[in-house]
Parts: C-alpha cells; structure tokens; sequence
C-alpha cells in the first residue's frame, strides 16, 4: 500500500530506473548497467533517454525498457569528432535534445558543443576547445569556459550557460555564438536587460513553448528567466542557501543545477545542494521529492533520498527522471498528478 505523501491526492514515488550504484561502466538493462558520476539527462519524443555519463566520458542511452547502452563516446579523454565509440569526450554534463532526435551536449573540459546525430555521428558545433591562460587568442571563435546547462529550441538556435563566464549565450545555425545576457566576466545577481543582467556560475537551462528561457543560477541560488527581448528577472530563491517552500523570493535553493519543464509549463529543479527535486509553479516553489538526506532510498517521494542529484528531465508522460550524482542512478518519480 502506498501511503500519501503530503497530502490525500499525493501518491508520488521515487524507484530506481537503471544502474547498479557502482561506480563503473557497464551497459545492460536495469541494474545490470553501471555509471560514474552521471550529470545531464534528456529525454527524446520516442521515449528514450540520453544521459552524460560524466566521469566515464561518454554518453549512454536509456530505452524505455530501462536498457543502456554506450551511444557515443570511447571513454577515454579526447575531442575526436566520429561515430558512436570513435568520438571522445571530456567529462560531459549537460545535454538537450531536438525533435528531430539530434543531442547537444555540453563537453564542458573540452570548453566545446557537441552534436550527436539520430545515427551516433558527433561533430562539433561551437567552441575554440582546451586552451592554456598563456595562450594568444588570435581568432574569431568564441571562447567558452566550462560550458555546462545546455537548451535548443524548434527552429535550431542552442543555448548554453557559459558556467565559467557567468553569460548565457546563444548559437544560430550557422554556429555564430552571440551573448543572450549576462556581464561577461563579472558574477552578479541583477536583474535587467541583455549584459545589464547579471549571474553567478549559472548552471541549468530549459526553454518554454514561449521561447522564454529559465536559468538554474547555481552560485545566486535563484532560478532566473530571461525573456525573448533579453529581460532577466528572479522567478524564485534569493542568495542565502535554504530548503525553504513559499512564493518567489520566500522560497530558498542550495546551489540549483538541472532544469526541466512539463506541458503544463511547471518547471522542475534538481535542487542539488538540498539533495531534492523542487517544483515551480506560477512562482510557487513546492519539494517533490525528497527528504534532504544523502542517499538512495526508494519509496514515497517525500521520503526517497538522493544524493547530489544533478540532472532532470520530464518525459512524455509525465515521469520525472534524475540524474542522481553520486549514487550513479537513474532515478524516476511517478507523479501521482501529472
């Protein structure tokens, strides 16, 4: 029997969905399959999973049925454009997927954007790569510093928080990179338009049907929105770490990382210093899932535990599913009101 949680109609639960918690890597179905250190998680319309297998350098994906498999990626560290296991990677974190089943991932050491096409195929798509301090920067491309959340919208122009330069940029299609909002360089938490606006260390990005984009700004412990016209407000938190609920600024994050939205246009945060999944609604801040203790129980969602919970993702019907750190899970909640 299951019993409510938090209230008569909460029935939600958090089980595990795939890994055995070891930390290793190995593909298989359920907890037959193993991670190391897992950060980004995306769902595809088929319903797939992609995740960034972080320390293992590479990129699995999950079927429905719970099957991983290795989708891209040797695991050893490199940069190598190429099909499936013959691309490399540098501790991956971050990843968005397109409806047309490509997947943008943040190869955040490398300081480059990858693709991965519906086949396997990566080629890079912005970024100068690993650079010293003590080299000339001569060229035209763009530098970016630890890229890490990662969103792309229907007509193709991706979006990446650039952690290190405290900025959200955008790339078109012709891979020109251009600053969204942000004062490149200098952290902040102002709201305002364009490089008027400031961040701290800005981690999480997921866009709306709107277009607009929220921000899990990490280092602020504030989720932040920048509109199509570049004006960045504070939809939630404030700078002092807490675990509060409550409406905007009364609600409190600890270092927010992963985002994601549902149909509804509610968004989910992998609360990660909390160790808990937080909902926002209509500026209403509500836990999920969670009891704030590291771990990896299963069982109702107010009781589950995680343990530094990086990545989340909303797949098409309605189930919430976290990229758990350093349990090296894949973990699910099943909403009781989706």
């Amino acid at each position: 029997m299951i019993v409510s949680c938090g209230n008569k109609k909460d029935q939600s639960t958090v089980s595990t969905f795939a890994g055995s918690g070891k930390m290793a890597i190995a593909d298989g179905k359920g907890d037959q399959a193993s991670f190391a250190n897992l950060m980004g998680i995306a769902a595809d319309n088929k319903g797939n999973l992609y995740v960034a297998d972080s320390h293992n350098n590479v990129i699995r994906k999950i079927t429905s049925d719970g099957t991983v498999t290795t989708w891209a990626g040797s695991g050893a560290v490199g940069s190598a454009d190429g099909k499936g296991t013959a691309a490399s990677f540098f501790y991956p974190t971050a990843l968005a997927v397109d409806s047309n089943g490509n997947v943008y991932v943040s190869d955040t050491h490398n300081n480059l954007i990858r693709k991965i096409d519906p086949t396997g195929v990566v080629t890079t798509l912005a970024g100068k790569g690993r650079v010293s301090a003590n080299d000339i920067d001569t060229s035209d491309i763009v530098r970016l510093d630890n890229p890490a959340g990662i969103a792309v919208n229907n007509t193709g122009d991706v979006y990446i928080a650039d952690w290190g330069n405290d900025v959200i940029r955008k790339i078109d299609l012709s891979g020109k990179i251009t600053d969204v909002a942000g004062n490149k360089g200098v952290p902040g938490a102002e709201n305002g338009v364009g490089s008027s606006a400031s961040f701290y260390l800005p981690w999480g990005l997921v866009l709306d049907s709107m277009n607009n984009l929220y921000v899990a700004d990490s280092y602020n412990n504030m989720i932040r929105k920048i509109s199509t016209d570049g004006t960045v407000t504070t939809v939630a938190g404030k700078k002092e770490n807490g675990s509060a609920d409550g409406k905007d600024t009364a609600a409190s994050f600890s270092h927010p990382a992963g985002l994601a939205i549902d149909k509804h246009g509610n968004l989910y945060v992998a609360d990660m210093g909390n160790n808990k999944i937080r909902k926002v609604s209509s500026g209403v801040v509500t836990t999920v899932a969670g009891n704030g203790i590291r771990g990896s129980g299963n069982g109702r969602a107010e009781s589950a535990s995680f343990s530094k919970p990086y990545g989340v993702t909303v797949a098409n019907d309605g189930s919430v599913y976290v990229a758990d750190y350093s349990n090296n899970l894949v973990r699910k909640i099943t909403l009781s009101n989706k």
